[in-house]
């Protein structure tokens, strides 16, 4: 079970650091919710995020210390240019909507076919329905969110950065999951690690310290003769 880091420096050691994105259109309060969990401030008069900023945030999950490092983007299509490098070496991604406009949720399957593009395959996605504080204002039944995460076997919440719902158990799902995973691969990894290749050590920069994250097979395919 993972506890609330601080919001401050601290001078304890780091054993993991995971990198996560979040992604979604534009003015679905990426941005709210990173600041929430992060410093758990709201800002009402928050500006567009241009380009691509990160915050981060040390939490410990069994008794190990995890500094979650967040990325968030500006959602419109003149910063798509920066896709490859920001999720370059992410474990983790949160798939942003609006629950009062059903556009922003008519988005995340382009927004799911990117992530899954650029980001290495076992990435941890978790979909979230932000401003649930506005029910009247519902556009997207959480029934239509629900299944489509099922169907594409992501994770699925809904917050409100403005009443901070939700916004706590969302990053400490997944970093809990990318926690678990990592732990059984370094179960794995410990066994073969005298024979690994040099390639295998590519994750290395995602998790410190400890084996690399197993790279997908895609990869060892096409780069391996």
């Amino acid at each position: 079970m993972a506890s609330g880091g601080g919001y401050g420096s601290s001078n304890q050691k780091t054993d993991y650091v995971f990198k996560v994105v979040l992604i979604g259109d534009s003015a679905v309060g990426k941005s709210q919710i990173l600041s929430r969990f992060s410093r758990n401030e709201f800002s009402l008069d928050s500006k567009a995020t241009i380009g691509v900023e990160f915050q981060t945030r040390t939490m410990v999950i069994q008794h190990k210390s995890v500094k979650a490092q967040i990325w968030d983007t500006a959602g419109q299509e003149r910063y798509r240019a920066v896709t490859s490098a920001y999720y370059r070496g992410a474990v983790g991604a949160m798939l942003v909507y609006d629950i009062t406009k059903r556009p922003t949720f008519d988005h995340i399957p382009r927004w799911l076919e990117e992530l899954r593009a650029h980001a290495d395959k076992n990435i941890v996605i978790i979909l979230i329905g932000n401003k649930s504080d506005l029910e009247d204002q519902r556009a997207v039944p959480t029934e239509d969110a629900k299944e489509f995460a099922e169907k594409e076997g992501l994770f699925f919440l809904e917050t409100s950065a403005l009443e901070a719902t939700n916004v706590e158990e969302a990053f400490v799902t997944v970093l809990t999951e990318i926690f678990n995973i990592v732990n059984k691969k370094n179960l794995v990894a410990g066994d073969d690690e005298a024979n690994s290749n040099p390639g295998s050590l590519a994750g290395k920069k995602i998790l410190i310290p400890g084996p690399a994250q197993v790279i997908p097979e895609s990869n060892r395919m096409c780069c391996r003769s």
